[in-house]
């Protein structure tokens, strides 16, 4: 059912408490289902994707035990047992680790989602466990979910993969590294995008116990060794920080966010910089961000390769300055839930703004804020998308989404949230 949404009446005045980190759990979930032993997981994200990553974990046969936002799970000490249904949903983070993990087993299990992921590449992450020895059979159309993955005789080594497309493939690999023969040796044949994601990944295996992790320019290698189950505390999500940050940049006021500070796991918090050389006044601790913003923005030209799945947030705020701001870095995000690029712009263009898309990124060039209009937009089942547009109806009346349940895939409870900040009870 599509959501009217409210206009801002006037500056904002919040402190907002962010879930944690879906990114981070997936990650954890991962390492402490492979782990021996028992693992805690404590500040658990709420979101369909970490319901995902737990439910395909359980189709393993992984004890999993879920209470409030606090999750148990007994390891199966690299070994899962295979031969069920993964069904991912619409979680493309999860659909690509579940395929590296499930080939661990010698018995094959299915991995599979929803329409819009099946329609996602997922080739190079194939050819690569193909490469390490794993069976690997599409059932449709090659390189694209649903497919059968087992083990076969998967020892490790060196594979080749880009490391322009996502991220996860590279993830998915790494955390398998521990538990394969000879380890893993990544030899990337383009430039990783989005690094610090990788930095995530090995920073959690490494509070699992794992040994042996290389972060080069152009190779990535994991040691044989092993995770121990162990009790660990999720960072709040950073990316989802973005949105109650930037509607401060967006109606001015001051918005404070509580879970996630700097220096930060998570490359994303790094948004306070960008709002800040856009003309935001910015605080930062060790546990909190704050933006603060009189309303008087400025475009900038900046390369978001690192940041990418903030690019939407970006765009929003960037509507509103007073020069061009340029994106790029970020070509590789038209693989995402959506198009990122031309979805976004697309709606961009359909309220108003002069948009234009470009090889790498975006283009946004202001037009005064009384010649954008209300209009009907499409979440293209994306919820970043959808949380942008919710950016954009602060100060534009008559937007109107047509799913807004979509942004349960990472904040649930964002909707709230948005209301919290409009009426001012998020104080």
């Amino acid at each position: 059912m599509s959501l009217l949404l409210d206009t801002a009446k006037g500056s904002l005045r919040a402190t907002v408490v962010v879930s944690g980190s879906k990114s981070i759990a997936n990650r954890a979930l991962v390492c402490a289902a492979l782990a021996s032993g028992t693992s805690t997981l404590q500040n658990l994200a709420s979101g369909d994707d970490t319901v995902a990553m737990i439910d395909c974990l359980r189709a393993l046969h992984i004890d999993v035990i879920v209470e409030g936002t606090t999750a148990t799970i007994v390891g199966s000490s690299g070994r899962p047992n295979g031969g069920g249904e993964l069904d991912a949903r619409l979680a493309g983070t999860t659909s690509r680790f579940m395929t590296a993990v499930a080939a661990l087993s010698t018995v094959p299990s299915l991995i599979t989602g929803d329409a819009p992921l099946r329609q996602r590449p997922m080739k190079p992450l194939h050819d690569a466990l193909v490469q390490l020895g794993a069976q690997v059979k599409s059932v449709d159309k090659e390189g694209h979910l649903p497919v059968w993955v087992s083990g076969g005789s998967i020892d490790g080594g060196t594979v080749s993969l880009p490391g322009d497309v996502s991220s996860q493939y590279v993830t998915a690999l790494m955390m398998i590294g521990p538990y394969l023969p000879e380890g893993i040796r990544l030899q990337l044949t383009s430039p990783l995008v989005s690094r610090p994601y990788v930095a995530i990944t090995a920073s959690v295996m490494s509070s699992f116990g794992a040994t042996g992790i290389a972060i080069g320019e152009h190779t990535i290698g994991v040691e044989p060794s092993n995770y121990d189950g162990t009790t660990y505390t999720i960072e709040a999500d950073a990316s989802s920080a973005s949105y109650p940050l930037a509607a401060a940049a967006i109606a001015g006021g001051s918005v404070k966010v509580v879970g996630v500070g700097q220096p930060a796991l998570q490359g994303d918090a790094g948004f306070v910089e960008v709002l800040e050389q856009m003309g935001c006044s910015t605080q930062t601790s060790a546990t909190s961000l704050v933006v603060s913003s009189n309303g008087a923005l400025h475009g900038i030209e900046i390369n978001m390769a690192d940041m990418s799945d903030l690019v939407p947030t970006l765009a929003a705020v960037a509507i509103f300055a007073d020069s061009p701001t340029r994106i790029s870095g970020v070509g590789f995000i038209r693989h995402k839930e959506s198009d990122r690029i031309g979805d976004l712009v697309n709606g961009l263009k359909q309220i108003g703004c002069d948009a234009i898309e470009e090889d790498d990124g975006l283009l946004i060039r202001p037009v005064p804020v009384e010649q954008l209009h209300g209009s009907e937009l499409s979440t293209h089942d994306d919820h970043r998308l959808a949380m942008a547009w919710s950016l954009i109806a602060l100060r534009v009346p008559g937007i109107v989404i047509d799913e807004p349940e979509v942004v349960s895939k990472s904040w649930p409870d964002w909707w709230d949230v948005r209301s919290s900040l409009l009426d001012g009870s998020a104080n």
